[in-house]
């Protein structure tokens, strides 16, 4: 079964395939996601690893948590399971 990574402090000249190529170190990717504003479309600095199993996801946060990434500490843990979020009442 796959675990999924939040890794953070990402520097935003990564690609996905930047952060693919990283964490491949650890294991088998099964995905590598940047998050982007919505409106803007520019990256938030960080995103989401989902490796493999959990044995590689340990081994991904024991190499990665901490370490330089691109001229940047990343940070990397267990992703917590999103939250529901309530919607936003737009203009009608």
């Amino acid at each position: 079964m796959s675990t999924r990574l939040y890794v953070g402090n990402i520097s935003f000249k990564a690609t996905e395939e930047d952060l693919s190529t990283l964490f491949s170190q650890a294991g088998q990717v099964v995905s590598a996601k940047l998050i982007k504003d919505p409106s803007t479309g520019r990256l938030r600095g960080f995103g989401f690893v989902e490796m493999s199993s959990a044995e590689e996801a340990q081994k991904a946060v024991t190499l990665f948590n901490g370490k330089q990434f691109m001229e940047r500490a990343i940070v990397v843990n267990e992703a917590k399971p999103q939250e529901k979020r309530e919607q936003r009442g737009g203009y009608r």
